[in-house]
């Protein structure tokens, strides 16, 4: 049996580095440090079962025109870039497991996102996930 959506996302945002669930506004949310970097919309507003997250600069718009069945602009944060996900049409786990690490790595502390004195990866370097550290929209390399 597979896991529901919310469980999916939950996993998702449990394992990375000092993440922790917490209820804001009455819905699963998942902070690193004091930042929430995702939280659930279970029927806000709507019909839907979505989840927003911090995005890169240019994200949002990009992803919303591109594919609007899956992205929309999340009433709140929205007009801080934050992206909304929707998780009752098929989801592609690859490319929210992309989302939420971005996410994080915005929001985190920099002693989580730092590369680590012996040059071990952290996850937010940010090459080939189709953004840099930046903010801005990274179009070399990223799948069309």
């Amino acid at each position: 049996m597979s896991l529901s959506a919310p469980a999916r996302l939950r996993s998702i945002c449990l394992a990375l580095p000092e993440a922790d669930e917490r209820l804001s506004h009455g819905e699963p949310s998942w902070f690193a440090g004091k930042g929430m970097f995702v939280t659930v919309s279970d029927h806000h507003h709507d019909d839907r079962l979505a989840f927003w997250c911090a995005a890169p600069a240019g994200v949002q718009e990009h992803l919303v025109a591109s594919d609007p069945v899956h992205f929309f602009r999340p009433p709140y944060v929205g007009h801080r870039g934050w992206i909304g996900v929707y998780l009752d049409v098929a989801v592609d786990w690859t490319g929210v497991k992309d989302l939420v690490l971005d996410a994080y790595c915005l929001v985190a502390p920099a002693r989580l996102t730092a590369a680590p004195a012996d040059g071990a990866r952290t996850g937010c370097e940010m090459t080939g996930r189709g953004h840099d550290r930046s903010g801005t929209l990274d179009t070399h390399g990223a799948d069309s």
